[in-house]
């Protein structure tokens, strides 16, 4: 078992991590585009930039369910596929044009392709990977988005800076594409459709993640699922978690850009300080989860811990750049450490049958949640010419979902 374990770590999580990871480029490299002269070139209001930075969110919202069913009903494989061309034509595009109005469709329509992809993706791994490996696996998955990041934020820097925003837009489109005939060669849906393992090792598998499925609490169909508490908390969880991380996410490049005797290559710099501990945190959490098959504790105490850094980050103001900018790398250290067990979670209280669309309709929640912090955020910083009203909105939404956490979910 442990050649298994060993065969489907390396060969799948690679490919799962950098397809993920293209997803998170090309929609968070916006807030550089925003910042580095996409606003001023094409005269784009700050109320406009706020719709243009939240609309992917609104297109990822209304879409995730039908994607989440097709996924689990029929193929993931074939849905990121298709998925991966038209987003990375859809982002492409983003650098091809001026016109406002086609700038708003194409934001809503790059929500919309990447709407099923973290539900199928979700999914896929729930195929692969046991229960004591899940979280981890969850993780390694959602690193694509701290890791990406990281690198994206320098490369977008100095992109910028040499070859302008529409050029970034455009090389960083176009792996997507390359990236999807990769994606279709090397992944199968299920173990038993893997001719690379042996027959043995299929039906082992097999056997021990259907073994699983025995002992959750049978589930009769999605609408009954929906109507599920614990769904409904975790959906009103997750929206409140999504609007601290999207509203962080988006504007950071901004709100670092907006100091003093700051420019676009060292915004690109510093934005990516907080993504280099997201991924330590990352990592730990999921590690010692994992280990321990706890998952609530490895939620809630960090999304505290996030909702406090912002509100420091608030009392700190303007008066201190360099302190403001360790409480926001600690906020974003914390924000996302605990996705892995959080994902965990749905999987292990919900039963096959049900769990694609469960996990759809969270993350369309999510989406949700992620549209309403990227617009205020931006509202809140236009309109007030700072940034500590978004810092305290951003705590406020952290803290109620660490207290939803704290009190819906129940570990093991």
């Amino acid at each position: 078992m442990e050649t298994l374990a060993k065969k489907r770590w390396l060969r799948l999580i690679p490919i799962v991590f950098i397809t993920y990871s293209l997803a998170y480029l090309d929609r968070a490299n916006f807030g550089f585009a925003a910042a580095g002269g996409m606003a001023h070139d094409l005269n784009i209001t700050p109320s406009i930039s706020s719709l243009l930075g939240s609309l992917f969110f609104l297109g990822y919202f209304f879409f995730q369910i039908p994607g989440a069913l097709y996924a689990a009903n029929n193929s993931a494989k074939k849905l990121i596929f298709w998925s991966l061309i038209f987003w990375g034509l859809l982002a492409t595009a983003t650098g091809l044009i001026s016109n406002i109005n086609l700038l708003i469709v194409i934001r809503f329509m790059l929500g919309v392709v990447e709407s099923a992809v973290m539900p199928a993706m979700l999914i896929f791994l729930s195929r692969w990977f046991t229960k004591s490996e899940r979280s981890r696996a969850n993780t390694f998955l959602i690193l694509g988005n701290p890791v990406t990041m990281l690198w994206m934020s320098i490369l977008s820097g100095y992109l910028i800076n040499t070859v302008g925003w529409r050029w970034m837009f455009i090389i960083e489109g176009i792996p997507a594409v390359i990236w999807a005939f990769f994606w279709w060669r090397l992944v199968d849906d299920t173990p038993k459709k893997a001719n690379w393992l042996t027959e043995a090792e299929k039906l082992g598998l097999e056997n021990q993640l259907q073994k699983e499925q025995e002992s959750i609490k049978p589930v009769k169909n999605y609408a009954a699922a929906f109507k599920s508490p614990t769904v409904i908390l975790l959906c009103l969880q997750y929206a409140f978690w999504s609007i601290g991380v999207y509203g962080f996410v988006i504007w950071l490049p901004s709100i670092i850009n907006a100091s003093p005797d700051m420019n676009i290559v060292k915004t690109g710099w510093l934005a990516a300080g907080p993504f280099l501990l997201s991924i330590i945190s990352m990592i730990t959490v999921s590690y010692f989860s994992d280990k321990t098959l706890k998952r609530k504790i490895y939620v809630w105490p960090f999304l505290l811990i996030g909702a406090i850094a912002f509100y420091s980050s608030y009392l700190v103001g303007t008066h201190n750049f360099w302190l403001s900018y360790v409480l926001l790398i600690i906020a974003g250290g914390a924000m996302y450490a605990p996705y892995g067990p959080f994902f965990a979670i749905l999987t292990e209280i919900l039963p096959r049958n049900v769990v694609g669309g469960a996990i759809a309709l969270i993350n369309s929640f999510g989406a949700l949640g992620s549209f309403v912090g990227a617009y205020i955020v931006g509202y809140l910083n236009g309109s007030t010419g700072g940034f500590s009203a978004s810092y305290i909105f951003m705590a406020g939404s952290l803290l109620l979902s660490a207290v939803i956490t704290f009190f819906t979910v129940k570990d093991s």
